[in-house]
């Protein structure tokens, strides 16, 4: 892979200004390779000028500056081998470059993935091109601010579909497949998109543009079911984006492809966005999952204003798409939908992402300086919780001091004053500062270029008919001081029991405050009675953490289901949350807080979002492992609560969701065992394959099915996801031959990984370069066969399991050497999910050890230290709640 600094893209950007692409992809070649040929139109502004193109090819049939053939041996031979066609030597003007190639399919989701559906043997190709690479599709100058038309021609099978980013038009005979793309306006090289096979459509038109929905043809009976809801979601956002938005919708169509092994949520693509295919539902979902799909349809055509046509100038600024798409996602679903409660939603499961990330070592600001973003491969790592929820949640801030509708008028004018091009940060609060007349630039200063979490903690006061509040307001900084500090406009929310129901909590008043940051704290005095609750940050509009006085969580504990808001309780839960992961709350608290009140719960977010912390951190990492067995228990009991409680029928949702957890709780296997050979949970639900998958597992897990009983169940669901679910539960069957074997399928022999597996770039034979590989791992000859992405996932979710401790001592210190090569073999989505899914699950001391060791060494690829660097730093923490929990 071709990691381009900074710098080179600012000489380059000065130097060059990129036309028009003009590329010819063949899609007819086999199953290794596929054909491309590039016709780049560019001008050098001034002559002399020294530059280079980005490409990954397995073959270099020509490459063509001007007319005149390039000469591919010697030192441009060299370059090529990491990535770059040297350009030397332009005249001051036009100029045209082309270049054929055969580039290789990728099974990692990067650059044109390609996926054989088991289902069927059909095959499906799209391209993800983000963030760097384009050039492992077509020859680029792959930088953002290098934007350029798009006029895209395709070669298919005859029976395949063919989408792309411009309206998809076959041209010639039928039999020729041939494909003619639209062009685009001027759009960054990262948003090229490109799906082709025989894909599944359903199609409307809204506003007089064509909209699509596009699914592999194995999952075309859910798409149809979910199809009116999908477009409607879709429909109520365009509208409510054209009616906030001067700037109208600025592509030629709207296109929405579910894709198979797709790494991210969703890819916003102009015209085409591409999303995990797990958003269209086979098995029975909550309707919280339903909301969630619904917010990232929001969030991907929030960035078709900002992200596609205004772009950032460089990958320091990806916050400005993030941040602003997540944050319209979640407010547009508010406004314009049913999913009306979609900020407790964000509050108790995405705004975590952004607090944990923050209080690593690895933390940034949510707009870090450019010198920290010093080339592609450093800002890959930047696509994280602080860059999504903090910048979301400094962006919801913002809009609580600057009003919306000043708010917006500053987004239009941005949007208008840099349409189709590239604008800063710098850019962006000007046109705030304008609209609004106020210093947004010290308020970015403060908010968007420091580090770390800010604590607000009352301390309560009553003395007779008076009571007072003391707010101290700590920093996120190393000292907590005035510096890190920032300003918070926040509610404050008084509750006092019901006197006639006394577990039910009423807002007596909400109280606005402002803390200026510069003083460590508030004061603030009030006439009558303390109220039984006082609630810091109450409606959740700004990113802190915060602490509830001992009164208050004693009347939480009590009656925290009681809060009449979810908003309100995912605040409370929240702080639950940060108290335990901080050491100031016993873990067991929080599992009886959440047995006491989880079974009256009726938001489906809040509940998902409590349980999956309490079974995943708190019985798994949190507590010792004798208390363990308690904690699942605990952990079940609850479950069985939620199960008692929707018996009538009522709460489908909440009753998936306690089934769910209960079946990752279990600790014996007769009960499981009867629901799969009954095909069905007591009182509902029917087991789907999802969990049936699910459970068998757990079985696994327990050790009580075999290699036999997996094999069953893939002939019964021979599936993706069920080719997924029998590797999950090959790799968790405890025994030392299933693990090993496991073992095998991700990393091979310790002593297999050499140099002849290596990132090598291609090779000039007879005036061409051929073979070789990109880093992830697409390499050609006697390269063994690789799992893709999704069954990588899925094996190592399956391998490391808590019960089964013993049997994996001896792989904790295979894992770190092992990673590091898998990372350095495959590039960095592997990388990424080898350390994300696939970190050891023991919480010890020489774990920690064996990890710090690893970090120390300079081996590790960027993708691959970062995300170890975040495990091993969650495992810090989690030893030093554990010593807490025992003092």
């Amino acid at each position: 892979m071709s990691v381009l600094t900074r710098e080179e893209a600012q000489n380059r950007a000065r130097l060059i200004e990129v036309h028009r692409y003009t590329i010819d992809l063949d899609l007819t070649r086999g199953e290794e390779l596929f054909g491309s040929t590039t016709t780049i139109r560019f001008s050098a502004r001034q002559a002399g000028a020294d530059t280079f193109a980005e490409l990954q090819p397995a073959a270099l049939h020509r490459a063509v500056l001007d007319g005149r053939e390039l000469d591919l041996t010697g030192e441009t031979a060299e370059a090529l081998a990491g990535g770059r066609l040297p350009l030397t030597g332009l005249g001051e003007g036009e100029h045209e470059l082309r270049v054929e190639t055969d580039m290789r399919y990728s099974h990692t989701g990067e650059g044109m993935h390609r996926f054989t559906d088991p289902a069927d043997g059909e095959t499906y190709l799209y391209t993800m091109c983000c963030m760097s690479d384009a050039n492992d599709v077509f020859a680029a100058f792959d930088q953002p601010d290098l934007k350029a038309v798009f006029d895209v021609r395709v070669t298919a099978p005859p029976e395949w579909t063919v989408l792309g980013n411009g309206i998809a038009t076959r041209v010639g005979a039928p039999e020729e497949g041939r494909w003619q793309l639209a062009p685009t306006p001027p759009i960054s090289t990262y948003l090229m998109a490109l799906a082709a096979g025989p894909y599944h459509s359903v199609r409307t038109e809204h506003a007089g543009l064509p909209f699509g929905l596009h699914v592999r043809r194995s999952l075309a009976p859910y798409l149809e079911a979910d199809a009116d809801e999908l477009f409607d979601i879709t429909r109520r956002c365009f509208d409510r984006y054209h009616e906030i938005f001067e700037e109208p919708y600025p592509f030629d169509s709207y296109d929405q492809a579910f894709v198979p092994e797709f790494n991210s949520g969703a890819m916003e693509n102009p015209g085409l966005v591409t999303f995990r295919d797990e958003y269209v539902f086979r098995s029975a979902v909550t309707d919280a999952e339903r909301q969630t799909r619904a917010m990232v349809i929001a969030h991907e055509m929030a960035h078709m204003w900002f992200g596609d046509l205004v772009t950032m100038k460089w990958w320091d600024d990806i916050w400005l798409n993030e941040s602003f798409a997540e944050y319209m996602g979640y407010q547009i679903l508010t406004e314009t939908t049913r999913y009306t409660d979609t900020w407790a939603d964000f509050g108790v499961r995405r705004k975590n992402w952004g607090y944990d990330a923050d209080q690593r070592p690895s933390t940034h600001p949510v707009a870090p300086a450019p010198e920290l973003v010093p080339d592609t491969a450093a800002a890959r790592l930047n696509f994280d919780g602080i860059s999504y929820a903090k910048g979301a949640s400094a962006l919801r801030q913002l809009v609580t001091w600057l009003g919306e509708k000043t708010f917006l008028d500053g987004i239009n004018d941005h949007f208008t004053r840099h349409r189709f091009g590239n604008a800063t940060l710098a850019d962006f609060i000007d046109s705030l500062a304008r609209s609004s007349g106020r210093d947004v630039h010290a308020w970015a200063d403060r908010w968007l270029r420091t580090t770390g979490v800010d604590t607000l903690a009352p301390v309560v006061t009553a003395n007779g008919d008076r009571w007072s509040a003391d707010i101290r307001h700590q920093g996120g900084g190393p000292d907590g001081d005035a510096p890190a500090r920032r300003p918070h406009r926040i509610a404050i929310g008084l509750y006092d029991h019901a006197p006639a129901a006394p577990h039910q909590l009423v807002l007596r008043e909400r109280v606005e405050a402002e803390l200026d940051g510069a003083e460590p704290g508030l004061s603030l005095s009030f006439t009558g009675p303390r109220p039984d609750l006082l609630l810091l940050n109450d409606g959740d509009l700004t990113y802190t953490k915060i602490r509830l006085d001992p009164a208050s969580w004693k009347a939480v504990h009590r009656s925290l289901s009681g809060l009449p808001d979810a908003v309100s309780r995912a605040v409370v839960w929240n702080a639950a949350r940060d108290m335990v992961r901080d050491g100031d709350l016993p873990a067991t608290d929080y599992l009886e807080a959440a047995r006491a009140h989880l079974p009256h719960e009726t938001d489906i977010a809040i509940v998902q979002g409590v349980l999956a912390f309490a079974r995943t951190q708190i019985a798994d990492r949190y507590l010792p492992a004798e208390q363990r067995p308690a904690a699942l228990a605990t952990i079940s009991a609850t479950c069985r609560d939620l199960l008692r409680r929707t018996e009538d029928g009522s709460g489908d949702g909440l009753r998936l969701a306690a089934v769910r957890t209960f079946i990752g709780s279990a600790t014996a296997p007769a009960e499981l065992s009867d629901w799969l050979d009954g095909d069905t949970v007591p009182g509902g639900p029917a087991l789907d394959p999802e969990l049936r998958w699910q459970i068998l597992g757990r079985l696994a897990v327990l050790g009580a099915v075999g290699p036999a009983d997996i094999d069953a169940e893939l002939a019964r669901d021979s599936s993706a996801t069920g080719q997924e679910g029998a590797a999950r539960c090959r790799a968790a069957l405890p025994d030392p031959a299933a693990k090993e074997a496991a073992w095998q399928t991700l990393f091979g022999g310790e002593d297999d990984q050499n140099t002849d597996d290596q990132n090598t770039g291609g090779q000039v034979t007879g005036g061409q370069v051929t073979g070789g590989q990109g880093a992830d791992g697409r390499g050609t000859g006697a390269q063994r066969a690789e799992l893709s992405n999704y069954l990588v996932t899925a094996t190592v979710a399956g391998f490391w399991q808590p019960e089964h401790h013993d049997v994996l001592a001896d792989y904790v210190p295979r894992y770190f050497p092992a990673a590091v090569a898998l990372g350095a073999r495959r590039g960095p989505a592997i990388a990424d999910t080898v350390a994300r899914f696939g970190f050891p699950s023991t919480v010890d001391a020489e774990t920690l050890r064996l990890g710090e060791e690893c970090l120390a060494s300079p081996e590790a690829v960027p993708a691959l230290r970062r995300r170890l660097a975040d495990q091993i730093d969650d495992l810090r923490r989690a030893l030093r709640v554990r010593e807490k929990q025992g003092e």
